[in-house]
């Protein structure tokens, strides 16, 4: 009996120390011309760069029924007309001030929320907060009428055809950065800021970090068809406070001597931001046939970046394998 103990003793401490011993990687995405398209779309710049071989106009188009759709459903759903000069960095910001009032008879058109950003009208800020991340964890597809989703999923599968399955190859691409497992809602940080792998059934963090102000953000993640794999408390809107303040908080939730961070986007500011973080960085290229756009980006090349940075190159290999 004694001996056995001691051998499962030793089992669990073996198992311990491999869990202790694992690389949690997060991925601090860019939103715009990196998981979605929208501006080059709208400014015709994607369809420019295939010198011809793609329809400037219908790219166009294609945009301008993205934003119609962005709009209707933030003003509709997400109390955008109401919030959108009270833009938050991250849907918990406010968290302090909800006293946790059952809202489902509560009227958010007659509470008289409004200017001055005061401790009664943040609670009633906090309170939409609360429904808007509600709805984000419910999904369209239970919020949204069938009419609705069947124009959504056209358009969907007419962007993802003409952008030859970029969004569909980028929310793939965020399925495999997360680990390939089966419930990303399940991943969350301790109180210190570790992973916590007990409960959770993906090894790897997504994180959102986008310019744009946040209730659109969140419902382009909805759109774009991305909330399995971010969380919405993973979404990020640097509108105000810069992205490298953004990763600064995202490096104090999830720091930890076994936590690696790496950068991707196609701008400066997310660049700099890494630079300065010594995070790896990698720019996406919408140029046709690069690795650095998608489809085409892999983890794989992603390994190489952390290597330079975290000098390990044969993480990302057995995960590509796996």
């Amino acid at each position: 009996m004694g001996e056995n103990s001691t051998i499962s003793d030793r089992k669990i401490e073996a198992l311990a120390k491999k869990g202790m011993d694992r690389i949690t990687k997060v991925y601090v995405w860019d939103m715009d011309e990196t998981l979605i398209l929208l501006k080059s779309l709208l400014n015709g710049t994607y369809a420019q760069a295939f010198n011809g071989l793609k329809d400037v106009q219908k790219g166009i188009e294609i945009g301008r029924m993205w934003e119609k759709h962005i709009l209707q459903i933030c003003d509709d759903l997400f109390f955008y007309e109401q919030i959108e000069n009270h833009n938050k960095p991250f849907l918990d910001d406010l968290s302090q001030y909800d006293d946790g009032l059952d809202l489902s008879d509560y009227d958010f058109n007659q509470d008289g929320f409004s200017p001055p950003s005061d401790d009664a009208n943040k609670r009633k800020l906090a309170y939409r907060h609360r429904v808007i991340t509600n709805k984000y964890k419910q999904g369209l597809h239970n919020i949204l009428d069938q009419g609705m989703i069947n124009q959504w999923e056209e358009l969907y599968n007419l962007t993802d055809e003409y952008t030859d399955r970029w969004l569909s190859s980028a929310r793939a691409f965020l399925e495999q950065c997360s680990g390939r497992m089966e419930d990303p809602t399940l991943c969350h940080a301790s109180s210190d800021g570790i992973i916590n792998h007990t409960d959770a059934k993906f090894e790897h963090v997504n994180v959102l970090v986008t310019s744009g102000s946040l209730i659109p953000s969140l419902v382009k993640c909805l759109l774009f068809q991305l909330d399995n794999w971010i969380t919405h408390e993973n979404v990020y809107s640097s509108w105000e406070v810069g992205k490298p303040q953004c990763f600064r908080w995202i490096k104090n939730r999830f720091n930890g001597p076994n936590v690696q961070f790496c950068v991707i986007g196609d701008g400066w500011e997310e660049c700099e931001g890494a630079q300065a973080m010594r995070w790896p960085f990698v720019k996406i290229d919408m140029l046709p046939g690069g690795d650095h756009r998608f489809p085409g980006l892999t983890l794989r090349t992603l390994g190489y970046y952390f290597a330079v940075v975290y000098g390990d190159p044969g993480t990302e290999k057995n995960e590509d394998e796996s």
